[in-house]
């Protein structure tokens, strides 16, 4: 396990270009593994994490080559293998839970294992859908975990009202919904991302948008006829959100990123920014399909704000930084209604406070969030900080490091390869220092 150090800068800022998003790269896996013919896309994400779910769909009976910064998916027309060995999916979440939905209603036995963290994070919040659609799943694992054996069984469409706001519940049910007989209708509590829906859109698959109830009408076991496309996936917003945190507390430092996502329902860090005080700009370059432009962002003196309700879970992957951004702005930042960060790659609700305490920072936790109170010295920890093998921590620690009165010691970040493989780099470009 590799550790790094990071050094607080004077100054920090610049122009960037960061890697493909990494959900809708999953996404583009699966559905061009699912498709007719071969898929040309620019801008994979080559993160552990899609790599992870892009080998799973191989696995499946697809194929992949990547001609420089292209990846040429050939899919199987709807007609997957038996896998000969269990599907690992490594830390990635979003593979596990999409694809069990996509396996769910196939005439195969397929088995998916994780790496640690993941082999922790609740599976039963898509095995209580898929066992009302007909489907068979197994969870081997404690407390409803993985390792999951999914027996293909004919399905049936369901409306199921989600229990808890989730895109990765409500695209697994979707796309089981594909391959069942009848009607399939989601019901969300709040809105959350839609790039499955946007995905099914460009693929010509038909999907029904009525406000918080999403359907879809199943093609039976042989599902749906996909054609191929050429695919360009917008740069991850959750990637640029680091170093815009880390701008926007700076006054005076300036940022652009290009050909980043807009997804409205991404980028709702940017609205939280605006009411603290940052002063923010987007441009659109593309509007099709998922938007893509260009953020310019200057740094000024962050005051603190209230988060919560339904900007959470367009919210969900950045609060860590939120929180990270409350220590750095005036006044205290309160975050609610995000009891599903207990349930993250780490407990990111327990970890982000103790890592705020350890640099001086006043934090109470609560059950479903935190109020984190601005404006302490950030005193460099004297102990390295652990990631608990949770990307997010990591590079959100890091970026709290750049303001601390020493260098910052951080352990286990071996894991922000999962999703940025660049972080690293990225930082040093920005005049950022770790070692």
């Amino acid at each position: 396990m590799h550790s790094k150090t990071v050094h607080p800068v004077s100054t920090f800022g610049g122009e960037l270009c960061v890697p493909g998003d990494k959900s809708v790269s999953q996404r583009i896996a699966m559905l061009a593994a699912l498709a007719k013919g071969t898929s040309v896309i620019k801008g994979f994400l080559t993160g552990e994490d899609a790599m992870s779910t892009l080998h799973a769909m191989c696995a499946l009976g697809a194929s992949s080559k990547f001609e420089g910064d292209v990846l040429k998916i050939t899919g199987t027309g709807g007609k997957f293998k038996e896998p000969a060995n269990p599907l690992d999916l490594g830390n990635s979440g979003t593979g596990t839970r999409l694809l069990a939905g996509l396996l769910a209603g196939q005439k195969m036995t397929v088995t998916m294992i994780g790496d640690e963290s993941l082999s922790r994070r609740p599976m039963g919040r898509i095995k209580d859908p898929l066992e009302k659609m007909g489907a068979k799943i197994e969870l081997t694992g404690e407390k409803g975990t993985l390792p999951m054996t999914i027996s293909g069984t004919p399905l049936r469409g369901i409306r199921y009202e989600l229990p808890m706001a989730s895109a990765q519940v409500k695209s697994c049910v979707l796309l089981a919904g594909l391959f069942a007989e009848g009607k399939t209708t989601v019901v969300e509590p709040r809105p959350t991302r839609d790039h499955t829906e946007k995905l099914f859109q460009t693929l010509e698959i038909p999907i029904d948008v009525n406000g918080l109830e999403i359907s879809v009408q199943g093609f039976g076991p042989l599902g749906p006829q996909v054609d191929a496309r050429d695919i360009t996936v917008p740069g991850d917003f959750s990637s640029a959100a680091f170093w815009i945190a880390a701008v926007a507390a700076r006054p005076g430092a300036e940022l652009i990123v290009r050909g980043v996502g807009l997804n409205p329902r991404r980028t709702a860090l940017l609205d939280v920014l605006k009411r603290m005080g940052a002063q923010i700009k987007t441009e659109l370059i593309e509007k099709e399909g998922d938007p893509i432009g260009t953020i310019y962002v200057r740094g000024a003196p962050l005051r603190g704000t209230a988060v919560g309700g339904d900007e959470i879970p367009n919210l969900i992957d950045e609060l860590p930084l939120v929180a990270v951004l409350g220590a750095l702005a005036q006044g205290k930042t309160v975050i609610r209604d995000a009891a599903e960060l207990r349930v993250k790659e780490s407990d990111r609700i327990a970890v982000t406070a103790g890592h705020l305490r350890a640099f001086g920072v006043e934090v109470e936790e609560h059950a479903d969030g935190m109020t984190v109170h601005g404006s302490a010295k950030l005193t460099a920890p004297q102990e390295p900080l652990a990631s608990h093998g949770d990307h997010r921590i990591a590079m959100s620690m890091a970026v709290l490091s750049l303001f601390a009165d020493g260098p910052v010691r951080l352990g286990d970040v071996d894991c922000v390869a999962t999703s940025y493989p660049e972080f690293w780099k990225h930082l040093e470009k920005l005049g950022g220092k770790s070692e």
